[in-house]
């Protein structure tokens, strides 16, 4: 008898500015992932980059095409974190639940074609075990069956969760559908109120259970802010970001006082969006 493994399949998705990507956001991974798998339950098969799009309108947001080739750079060498470009890429900024759906629908997709193939768990683009042309895969009595697609779970810091609470930053439904749909995994530190926060929200005490809070008790205070004014200041960032992030940094001049200033006094796109439909009803 092959002993099969009954734990719930996880795909982590973070969403985010990542201007630039540091080794903090790095982590955030690994401690979800970490968390996961000591509850007995959950198999983390996948971790998800998905820069935000420059119609965001972010003060001190620089290209998406210069955050995502970061971000590129600062996976390569992991073996279950990649950069999915998708979000980034859109004209229009776009509202995580529909980054999470669109996220949805492509696992759905990937798992229905796998179905019919031997293919390997779930991780970077290109690692499927490849069949040799008309051979077929034996039939293994006492097989594993297809668990279905995994779970896809939104993966954050505390900071994303207070966030809920700020007028008009998101949708009251959209924040149910995140919670309710998908569950999310937020890393905490040391004596934050995140706990408290989802107390005082009758959505997020309704679906507390989908809420993963993960204590980092490695306490890590880098921040992409602080790092842009190091940047700016001619100060060293080295081992607050990989080295090849930092290379590029420094090969295109980026993050200066005149990129801090980009879309100074334009309001946020997520307001923008939600004035305009207030004034439609």
């Amino acid at each position: 008898m092959e002993n099969s493994d009954s734990r719930t399949e996880v795909v982590l998705l973070a969403c985010g500015s990542f201007n630039p990507i540091t080794n903090m956001h790095l982590r955030l991974f690994e401690l979800a992932r970490d968390y996961l798998h000591e509850t007995g339950k959950y198999r983390v098969v996948k971790g998800i980059v998905s820069p935000v799009g420059d119609a965001y309108m972010k003060k001190g947001l620089i290209r998406a095409s210069h955050r995502v080739a970061m971000a590129r750079l600062a996976t390569e060498s992991s073996d279950w974190v990649e950069v999915d470009d998708w979000e980034s890429r859109q004209k229009e900024w776009q509202e995580t639940i529909k980054v999470l759906r669109y996220h949805q629908q492509k696992l759905k997709r990937s798992c229905s074609a796998n179905s019919f193939e031997d293919v390997a768990p779930l991780g970077k683009a290109g690692r499927k075990r490849r069949r040799e042309s008309g051979s077929q895969v034996p039939i293994r009595r006492n097989q594993p069956q297809d668990k279905g697609v995994p779970q896809l779970k939104m993966l954050c810091g505390t900071d994303v969760l207070e966030s809920f609470g700020i007028p008009n930053l998101w949708k009251p439904e959209d924040i149910a559908e995140i919670v309710s749909n998908h569950g999310m995994v937020c890393i905490t530190r040391v004596g934050n109120h995140a706990q408290k926060f989802i107390y005082e929200s009758d959505v997020l005490w309704r679906h507390k259970e989908n809420i993963h809070l993960v204590e980092e008790w490695i306490t890590n205070d880098i921040s992409a802010t602080k790092i842009r004014r190091a940047l700016r200041r001619g100060q060293s960032v080295r081992y607050l970001m990989p080295d090849p992030v930092q290379a590029y940094i420094k090969q295109h001049d980026l993050y200066t006082a005149e990129s801090e200033d980009q879309n100074t006094g334009i309001i946020l796109a997520p307001f923008q969006r939600y004035m305009r439909e207030a004034t439609k009803n």
